[in-house]
Order: C-alpha cells, then sequence, then structure tokens
C-alpha cells in the first residue's frame, strides 16, 4: 500500500475513467449488492452475467429478502449461468448474514472472509469497493497485468504464487483511492490488457511493460494446462403420461444438485442399443404405449469446468401411470408443462425442455 501512486496507479487511475465501461455494479457502495455482482460474475462474462445480476436485485432487493426465500426459487432463477454450487452458497452466505450479523455483512477484508463462499478475492473486492479498505483484488485480468508489466513467470495456477503476486498489487494500491485502483487495474486487464491481441500500441504503460519490452506478452502470464476433461453420456427416459411428464430432484453428490431432470442412465459409449434401453425399462416397470414410440433425439452437447456432457432423450409415452413404487424409488414425480417451466433445471434440460415444449 502506498500514500503516494506509483507509476502503475497513476497510468490505471488515469486511464480509468476514459475506458471504464458503465455497469451498474460501479454505481453503489451496498456490499450486498457488490457481493452479488461477485458472486455472478465468478466464471461468467459480463454481458452474460449482466441480466442475472439485475433480476436477482429485483427479486431480492436485500439480503434479508434472498435469505428468506426458498432455494429451489433461487436456483431457478441461477438457470443458465452455471456452476450451481455458487447460488446454493449465495443462499446460505445470505441466511448467515442474517442470521449471525444482524443483517449486515462484515465491514472490514478479515470479518468478510468469514463468511461462507467468500474468499480472498470476493473479499478484497467488497472491502474496498463497500468500506475503502486499501486491499488489492487478484482475478485473471490482474494476475495477467502483473505478470507483464513486471515480468513475472510464476506459474499463476501454482498456489504459492498468489502470495508474489498478491504482495506486489498490496505495494502499489493507493491508499486514498483503494476502490479506483482495483476496479481500474481489472479492467485494464478485460479490455486494454487482454489474453489474446493486447492493444499494446495504445498502451499507457508501455514504455514500462517488461513483457512489451522483451517481445514476451504472449507468453505471459505462465499458466500450467489444466487436466484435460472427461466426456460423459447421459441417456435421459423423458416419461409422459396424458399431460404429465415425470421428473426427479438431483440429491447425490455430483453436477446439478438440487436441480431437476428426468430418469437417466450413464454409459460410457454414446449410443444406448434397443435392448439395452429396453432392460432399463423394464427394471422400471413400465408399460410403453407403443403406437406412439419415436427415435431419440440428437445428441445434446454441454461443457463444464472439468467435463463434457452428451445427452441423448428418449421420448416415452406410457400406457399407464408409473406405480408408486417406482416414483419412490426413482425420486420420480409427475409434473405438467407449466410446473415444469417453474422448475430450477441444468441449462441442457431446459434446453430441452424448450425445444420439445
Amino acid at each position: 500500500m502506498t500514500s503516494r501512486p506509483s507509476f502503475l496507479a497513476a497510468a490505471l487511475l488515469a486511464w480509468y475513467p476514459r475506458h471504464s465501461r458503465d455497469l451498474p455494479w460501479r454505481h453503489t457502495r451496498d456490499p450486498y449488492a457488490i457481493w452479488l455482482s461477485e458472486i455472478i460474475l465468478q466464471q461468467t462474462r459480463v454481458a452474460q452475467g449482466l441480466p442475472y445480476y439485475e433480476t436477482f436485485l429485483a427479486a431480492y432487493p436485500t439480503v434479508q429478502d434472498l435469505a428468506a426465500a426458498p432455494e429451489a426459487e433461487v436456483l431457478r432463477y441461477w438457470q443458465g449461468l452455471g456452476y450451481y454450487s455458487r447460488a446454493r452458497n449465495m443462499h446460505l452466505t445470505a441466511q448467515q448474514v442474517v442470521h449471525e450479523y444482524g443483517g449486515r455483512f462484515p465491514s472490514t477484508y478479515a470479518g468478510l472472509l468469514q463468511l461462507r463462499g467468500v474468499g480472498p478475492y470476493t473479499a478484497a473486492a467488497i472491502a474496498s469497493f463497500a468500506f475503502d479498505e486499501a486491499v488489492a483484488v487478484l482475478d485473471g485480468n490482474v494476475y495477467r497485468v502483473l505478470a507483464r508489466i513486471f515480468g513475472l513467470h510464476s506459474d499463476i495456477a501454482a498456489p504459492s504464487s498468489r502470495k508474489e503476486f498478491q504482495a506486489l498489487a498490496d505495494q502499489h494500491i493507493p491508499a486514498s483511492t483503494p476502490a479506483d485502483f482495483n476496479q481500474a487495474i481489472m479492467e485494464f486487464g478485460a479490455i486494454q490488457c487482454t489474453p489474446l491481441k493486447p492493444d499494446c500500441m495504445f498502451c499507457p504503460l508501455q514504455s514500462q511493460c517488461w513483457a512489451f519490452q522483451h517481445g514476451q506478452v504472449a507468453l505471459l502470464p505462465v499458466k500450467s494446462k489444466a487436466k484435460a476433461s472427461r466426456t460423459r453420456y447421459f441417456h435421459y427416459f423423458v416419461l409422459r403420461h396424458g399431460e404429465q411428464t415425470y421428473l426427479r430432484e438431483r440429491r447425490e453428490k455430483d453436477i446439478w444438485q438440487g436441480l431437476y431432470d428426468f430418469a437417466m442412465t450413464e454409459t460410457t459409449v454414446a449410443e444406448l442399443p434397443p435392448a439395452e434401453l429396453m432392460r432399463h425399462l423394464d427394471a422400471l416397470g413400465v408399460r410403453l404405449d407403443t403406437s406412439q414410440a419415436a427415435e431419440p433425439s440428437s445428441a445434446y452437447r454441454h461443457v463444464l469446468s472439468h467435463q463434457k456432457l452428451e445427452a441423448r432423450f428418449h421420448s416415452l409415452v406410457l400406457a399407464q401411470p408409473l406405480p408408486e413404487t417406482t416414483l419412490r424409488d426413482l425420486g420420480l414425480r409427475a409434473y405438467s408443462a407449466n410446473e415444469i417451466e417453474a422448475l430450477p433445471k441444468p441449462k441442457l434440460i431446459a434446453n430441452y425442455c424448450s425445444q420439445n415444449a
């Protein structure tokens, strides 16, 4: 932290007012709204996250409103953003703030770290933006700017590098304008010092940038590659009887916990042979109306952070309702089309439903 702006802070604070995007969370000091924006924008582009931020603030104007909401409703508003554990943790954190902190967010970096799901980055963002505490944020944009300007070759994917980058960022954050500095350095990384094709020609830090001076802009920051993602193959049984369709809430410790999908089986290959399909249906005690048989859907593909999904949907019309034992064993329940629309669903399931309404 410095009382007199460093060359980095001076350049960024001069650049920021002329180039920053006009975003609603930059016009508030409300820690709840700032926290909400930071949770939504994790792993999410601003253009995608902005309407969700506006929707959540409209539905839950205060942390008390969010804390009191049913989890299923929160998940439904979150639908499409992915990383649903963020939504569940967000809901639990709101309840923690209400029940343990009297509905008021802690006003310090150290205090904010005590909240569920709030790590160093989010705590620094709230502490600086809402309470003017001089603690530097460290996200992907900041790592990139610092690595290029100062020629740092430490692997940013390694946990040990965080201390090095955090210490450097903290050296340059001005005590008088910590919020502006944090906003500026993140914005600079987002729209000027971008991962690909950064605008070095018109960069105000060109002459001080180690990477530019040494022709290594494309090589920094250093980041080791993540493990290759695996592919999973899902076969969904879309069981219908009359005007109702059977869905279940996902309870197992896997992706999409707390969201709704259809009965399914997972295989190691893309195709499910007809004989294998019939074996699964016999095990479910299903009696089909064979006059309405249909081919399985083409593959629906969905990419998660560490895995790829390939799903096929088998639309099956039942000759009679599912027996109670099957409903109990599989956790299934019959829903009308309107009820299904209101359920929180993974994007993959929502896409299928909207295309096969």
